[in-house]
């Protein structure tokens, strides 16, 4: 499927609940909300670029009417990307009344908070809290551990497994699996496993590893390991700094693959890949810079362009303010800061993406429908990756009805 030109400028400033609203001053008064991600330890340098992109979403809300009159404020806490960590940063947005969390990190941080949410708010009915996450992709969490109060605002797992195997070209017959050994790598060995199965039963599988989570500092051994398969290219859900260790291994010793990624496009990807990524590393995303430049769309070139001047990274996620951009239409259509209400105003909303597409919170399973592209990493397009020179071609653009597979999830709703 062909990017499509965008035909409505204005689709881009449309706000959720009225059209134009102008930005609150500062004195129009808050309404708080909490997040809570790795912003020290492994994850640290992807959990800063979260937190901006995050704090960009806010931004954006504030610049188009806020919520209820007010200015949306985010109250950040560090989890160090650790489930219990983030446990406790849970609870100290309960005893602050906040009635949102916001989490972007890795699945077992997903799962955690999703169980203590889910106790917390059968115990204490009146001292409930939502959770949206806008990063733990474990197809799990919106299946058989699918909560009423869990909202994702990512594509699963298995829902970027299928897009990654479709972009593989014909000429691409032997590949190497490798990725991190934990619930969302485990994930991801599996569900490409079955999508070549099922959609490329021509591609042999000559290596496959599950290394553990943020512990390997020197990949050549893996890369030595590729090289000896014969593998033609390398599909991996490595994120972090055991995604730029592993690409820059492969960079150093001379290895000429192409890597079909989820993560080579988020904050510090680029600089480990290097000019010599030319053409070869590929990676499924919500966003790339250079999408309003294909489509044609200057108000959102020049939106990205303010985000790009302002910052040492690419505005690549773009599910980050979108999660925001949910939370502002849950609150200002239910009238009310109640968990309660938010999440039932939540349940099977539709908005529009910063690009005009429309994305859905599927009612079923509350996962995220919503638009996803696969891109190059290239010379020749506007807007550079921290400063390497390259940039992301769209290759392929899938709207969100077209990411939709079925759940097992069996949602129980409060009563009240």
């Amino acid at each position: 499927m062909k990017t499509h030109p965008l035909r409505l400028l204005a689709l881009f400033l449309l706000t959720i609940t009225a059209a134009q609203a102008a930005p609150l001053p500062e004195s129009a008064g808050t309404i708080k909300i909490g997040y809570t991600d790795g912003l020290s330890g492994f994850g640290a340098l992807t959990g800063d670029g979260n937190m901006k992109h995050i704090q960009t979403g806010v931004e954006w809300v504030n610049d188009h009417g806020g919520v209820l009159g007010k200015r949306l404020e985010l109250v950040a806490i560090d989890n160090k990307g650790l489930p219990a960590d983030a446990v406790v940063a849970l609870q100290t947005m309960l005893d602050q009344n906040l009635p949102v969390v916001l989490n972007c990190g890795a699945s077992n941080v997903s799962a955690a908070l999703i169980s203590a949410i889910d106790k917390n708010n059968e115990r204490n009915p009146a001292h409930r809290i939502v959770y949206v996450n806008c990063g733990g992709v474990a197809p799990e969490l919106t299946n058989e551990k699918c909560s009423f109060w869990h909202f994702r605002v990512d594509a699963n797992a298995t829902m970027k497994s299928e897009i990654m195997v479709r972009a593989l070209p014909p000429s691409i017959t032997k590949i190497y699996l490798i990725n991190q050994d934990y619930l969302f790598g485990q994930a991801v060995q599996r569900d490409v496993r079955a999508y070549l199965t099922k959609l490329r039963p021509d591609v042999q599988i000559v290596g496959d590893e599950l290394v553990p989570l943020g512990k390997v500092q020197d990949f050549s051994p893996y890369v030595s390991k590729i090289r000896a398969s014969g593998a033609q290219a390398v599909l991996t859900g490595n994120w972090g700094k055991d995604m730029h260790l592993l690409i820059k291994s492969s960079n150093d010793a001379g290895l000429n693959a192409h890597y079909y990624t989820f993560y080579a496009h988020l904050a510090g990807g680029p600089t480990a890949i290097g000019p010599s990524g030319d053409g070869r590393i590929h990676s499924v995303m919500a966003f790339n810079e250079n999408i309003p430049v294909e489509t044609k769309n200057a108000a959102l070139e020049a939106w990205v362009q303010k985000f790009h001047d302002s910052h040492d990274f690419d505005f690549s996620s773009a599910n980050l303010p979108l999660s925001v951009m949910f939370i502002q239409a849950a609150i200002n259509k239910a009238n009310s800061t109640d968990p309660l209400a938010i999440a039932n105003n939540l349940d099977g909303l539709t908005i529009k993406d910063l690009a005009g597409h429309d994305a859905t919170l599927r009612a079923e399973d509350h996962q995220v429908l919503m638009a996803y592209y696969v891109g190059t990493f290239t010379k020749g397009t506007k807007f550079q990756s921290e400063k390497t020179g390259l940039g992301w071609k769209t290759d392929t653009t899938i709207l969100g009805p077209e990411t939709a597979q079925p759940t097992t999830c069996k949602m129980k709703r409060p009563v009240a």
